[in-house]
């Protein structure tokens, strides 16, 4: 249910340094010092000083006066706040901005994230979050930052060498939640359960799979085989999966016999999926006559390796319901001619999930496709605009209503975050340009990775948070 509030301020978008101090639960605000401690920890409770420029102090909200924050150590601040179902879910896509080395900005990123959290007035745990680095050689030095900035309460934690545009060496997407009514269960590196209000959300991973000279298919093949393994360590099965993510090393290289990368990734897949009926998920709405499959990512890195993670829903809660969408313009990407690959992708172009008067959409990495043919090649601005023209039509309430579901729908402002794939680095500047201007302040990171197709330039995914108007009785007959 949502929370008391205008549904138009479902969620929130922020961009920028604080301007509002945190409220604690006795009613004062949480002195904080944006100052940080040579290892560059933000100093708990403030520094103790009285005239400290970088200070916010602990003042009552009845004297109504407050201490800006002044410019500081952390990065621009880029997340969107989403209050539902008696919860506060947090998304966080942090770029730091400090420069240095790699260590600075690694706890640039995380201060940021702590400070953001400590805002929300409530306790908070991140859930999950995705590392991309330039280097590879770089994640054991973010690895102990994280181990000292999270302890024993680690997310599930992804590094992903996707170079961050912009120059960074490190970008996070990180998603937190209220804690106050969850129960977060940490069953190690590569899975996390949160439990509320008869839900059960668990993000699993099975890690960095590196075969060596493993063919990508007998990777890919693996890779599947250990994530279903994850998740039946706590009772789940890939049917109660809704979100895929796959980070492929080299994904458009040929393998010796000439086949691309990608194509055997997604053999491999549909090999794996014969082994399974996404449609007899008890929370799957009717397809209206299409394939089922959870909504998928398959990008680029430069590791070698390929990365697997996903998110699966388990309730018996009648008024939740999972929707698999596919764009009216775009063939669907399990109906593809065999000249893309010899056994088409299996994912949907999104899944939708409604929770009482609440809808989530999570998008699928969408490019410049429309049909099944790639447009615009060459013209980095041009498939930036028409991959979210494909964006808007998927989650449009018309395109909803052709799928059965007549009272939901979405549109770009409803979107809580993007991430951005930019093939080139020289092409970064066009395309962030036109996101901004469709996107407006919807928090963003612009990473560089190889689309799955070499003429290409861009994709985009994303997650949206809408609400659902509750429907009013009908009148009696008369």
């Amino acid at each position: 249910m949502f929370k008391a509030q205008n549904l138009t301020n479902l969620k929130s978008n922020m961009s920028g340094n604080p301007t509002t101090p945190p409220v604690s639960t006795s009613g004062r605000l949480q002195p904080i010092c944006y100052r940080m401690h040579p290892d560059r920890r933000l100093l708990d409770g403030g520094c103790g000083s009285s005239d400290c420029d970088h200070c916010q102090h602990a003042e009552s909200e009845e004297s109504g006066h407050v201490h800006e924050v002044p410019p500081c150590l952390l990065g621009l601040q880029h997340h969107t706040t989403i209050g539902y179902d008696g919860l506060t879910r947090v998304a966080m896509m942090i770029t730091p901005d400090c420069g240095g080395s790699f260590r600075d900005q690694a706890w640039e990123a995380v201060s940021t994230i702590r400070a953001i959290l400590r805002q929300q007035g409530e306790p908070m745990a991140v859930t999950v979050q995705t590392v991309f680095v330039a280097e590879a050689a770089d994640v054991p030095v973010a690895r102990q930052i994280f181990d000292a900035a999270y302890g024993e309460e680690m997310p599930l934690t992804l590094f992903v060498v996707q170079p961050p545009c912009g120059g960074v060496g490190i970008a996070i997407e990180a998603w937190a939640i209220s804690t106050r009514t969850v129960s977060v269960g940490y069953h190690g590196p590569h899975l996390l359960t949160l439990e509320h209000d008869g839900i059960r959300w668990i993000h699993a991973s099975a890690g960095t799979l590196n075969l060596g000279k493993r063919t990508a298919y007998e990777q890919s093949a693996e890779a599947f085989a250990a994530l279903g393994k994850v998740l039946s360590g706590v009772h789940a099965s890939f049917t109660d999966v809704v979100r895929v993510w796959l980070y492929q090393g080299n994904i458009t290289e040929e393998e010796e016999d000439g086949t691309e990368r990608y194509r055997e990734l997604n053999r491999a897949r549909t090999d794996f999926f014969e082994n399974y009926d996404f449609a007899t998920n008890p929370l799957a709405a009717t397809a209206h006559g299409h394939a089922v499959y959870p909504a998928s990512t398959g990008i680029g890195t430069l590791e070698h390796g390929l990365i697997t993670t996903c998110l699966a829903v388990q309730t018996d809660r009648k008024d939740v319901r999972v929707l698999s969408l596919e764009n009216p313009q775009q063939t669907s990407a399990f109906d593809y001619p065999k000249e893309y690959s010899r056994k088409s992708p299996k994912f949907s172009r999104a899944m939708a999930m409604r929770l009482g008067n609440h809808l989530t959409t999570w998008v699928s990495g969408t490019a410049s496709i429309v049909n099944a043919e790639t447009v615009h090649p060459g013209d980095v601005a041009k498939q930036t605009e028409q991959t979210l023209d494909n964006i808007e039509k998927l989650i449009a309430a018309e395109n909803f209503t052709r799928q059965g579901w007549d009272d939901c729908g979405a549109t770009l402002a409803d979107l809580a975050k993007v991430r951005v794939y930019v093939k080139h680095a020289k092409d970064f500047e066009a395309c962030r340009a036109v996101c901004e201007r469709r996107l407006g302040r919807i928090p963003a990171i612009y990473a560089q990775a190889d689309v799955c197709r070499p003429d290409l330039l861009v994709e985009i995914e994303g997650v949206a948070f809408s609400p659902i108007p509750r429907r009013l009785p009908d009148p009696p007959t008369p």
